[in-house]
């Protein structure tokens, strides 16, 4: 049985504030895909947020852009809806209406060059009227296929290149950014051939939780754990992305992408190079995104002999989520009744390199699973010589909570009370919502606020998408060439396929329970 201890955080420290740095320029944010589901979930939440909370220049002017006929009263109206439950009860009315009134919408077409001349007209109009200084921010929240054919017509207008001397152009793409590496290669020449590589922001937004920053703070920031941040001391690393859902409303993407493609090759692998990079020179852009691309590429990569030793896959049945009977993968709406897509992929990795060489690294991630949950858990080697025999000591484990519970917990054996030498298991917990208040921002608030600022350390380079994809296609090749499990393989509630567990079980570990 383990005891559990909270970190205490003196009060001079402890605030219900909201951080953010706010930037010097205005500029306008075109929001393509405004009428979306991430758009009214994620992104207009994450843009009136930072609005009322003062964490965006004064002079701000929002466009939404889609398909969708609408005005701009609709669109102000849809945002109103979609900020409601970001405002809660006693929200500040004049605040609300404030933002509202920067907005405006734009219906076009994402292939049409006469919409992007009409757009650039329209922004030509706002940065009179707003005095936004010619600094434009394109967002592509739209279905991946047409990233590609937005940044040339954005290129043909002529809106993709500084407006005037001193004024700044950056557009954000969403993962999934190509769906093999040969269409991220593919992607990433006709997004350069338009955009240079500096105004060109590439989001995951897993990045933006506080939890995986101060990550980099954590290990680099302090004099206790970096000493031991080594294969002499560390025996494996486990990095867990778990979800309860099922695949809700996105049937239609997940059939064609799975949880390898949508979690592995970016959340997973992004969480994998920032708990084993060494340390930057400098905490900037350039320096944090040459250290994780040099991790990505000291990854050993899987030959296809070893994919089917090496990653599980597995599809969820019918089961019980949290006391809930929920159908199987194959029952879902959208999904096919013969489905070969994977819902759950764990896997062992391997960093050749002088820090992680021996060390593995046990990633996992997957839907309908017993528990929500994401987390870096870093278990320590055994001590050397055991002088308390009998005592079961179990080795001591750092774990990075990630979501949804961010903060950090350390595991270690203490002396239990009486006059016996009983050793029990003790955890000191540190949570950010009990540390620091309740006043931190959502992820997608934090990286665009980066982005407007300029600031592309949190964001991806293409040199580590590609990388990523040079890891996870080996393992999408023998898929594609083997036969496909017997589908369904665990059950909705549970902790996975029974494979995940002999992964680790045939080398003498075990995971840790969801």
């Amino acid at each position: 049985m383990s005891t559990r201890t909270t970190v205490d955080v003196p009060e001079s420290i402890r605030t219900d504030g909201y951080y953010c740095e706010v930037p010097h320029e205005p500029c306008a944010v075109v929001m393509f895909g405004a009428s979306g589901d991430l758009a009214k979930r994620k992104l207009l939440p994450a843009l009136y947020d930072l609005a009322v909370h003062a964490c965006l220049a004064p002079r701000f002017r929002l466009l939404g852009f889609a398909r969708t006929p609408m005005g701009d009263e609709q669109f102000r109206s849809a945002t109103s809806e979609a900020i409601a439950k970001k405002d809660g009860p006693g929200a500040d009315e004049g605040k609300r209406q404030n933002f509202l009134s920067q907005t405006g919408y734009f219906a076009g077409d994402y292939d049409d060059p006469g919409s992007y001349r009409r757009l650039a007209q329209r922004l030509d109009e706002l940065d009179g009227e707003g005095r936004l200084n010619g600094n434009r921010l394109f967002y592509l929240a739209t279905p991946p296929e047409v990233y590609a054919h937005i940044v040339e017509q954005l290129g043909a207008a002529g809106l993709a290149k500084p407006v005037r001397d001193g004024s700044w152009t950056r557009v954000i793409i969403e993962k999934p950014f190509g769906r093999d590496g040969a269409s991220a290669r593919a992607l990433n020449a006709r997004v350069l051939s338009v955009f240079d590589e500096s105004q060109v922001y590439r989001i995951d937004h897993y990045l933006g939780k506080e939890t995986v920053q101060n990550l980099l703070v954590f290990r680099f920031g302090n004099g206790i754990f970096e000493p031991l941040w080594n294969r002499n001391y560390i025996d494996h690393i486990q990095i867990t992305a778990a979800e309860s859902l099922g695949v809700e409303r996105r049937a239609a993407f997940y059939e064609s992408a799975g949880t390898l493609r949508d979690m592995i090759q970016s959340h997973v692998l992004q969480l994998t190079s920032l708990v084993s990079m060494e340390s930057p020179a400098t905490f900037d852009a350039t320096a944090v995104r040459n250290e994780k691309i040099k991790i990505l590429q000291s990854i050993r990569p899987l030959q296809p002999e070893m994919v089917w030793k090496s990653v599980v896959r597995g599809q969820y049945g019918a089961g019980s989520v949290q006391g809930t009977a929920v159908p199987g993968y194959r029952q879902e709406p959208g999904v096919k009744p013969d489905s070969a897509t994977e819902t759950f992929v764990a896997l062992k990795l391997l960093v050749d390199n002088w820090r992680w060489s021996g060390v593995p690294f046990y990633l996992r991630s997957g839907k309908r699973l017993a528990r929500p949950g994401t987390e870096i858990a870093i278990r320590f080697k055994q001590a050397p010589h055991m002088v308390f025999q009998g005592n079961n000591v179990e080795p001591n484990s750092l774990v990075l909570n990630i979501q949804p519970d961010e903060g950090i917990s350390l595991s270690f054996g203490a002396k239990a009370p009486g006059g016996q030498m009983e050793i029990r298991p003790v955890t000191m917990d540190f949570r950010y919502r009990q540390a620091f208040g309740a006043g931190s921002r959502e992820a997608y608030a934090t990286l665009i606020n980066d982005c407007i600022r300029g600031d592309a350390t949190l964001f991806d380079r293409a040199d580590s998408v590609e990388a990523a994809w040079s890891l996870v296609d080996p393992v999408l090749k023998a898929w594609e060439a083997g036969a496909s499990p017997p589908f369904p393989n665990y059950p909705a509630g549970s902790q996975g396929p029974h494979a995940a567990d002999d992964l680790l079980a045939s080398e003498g570990r075990r995971w840790r329970p969801l």
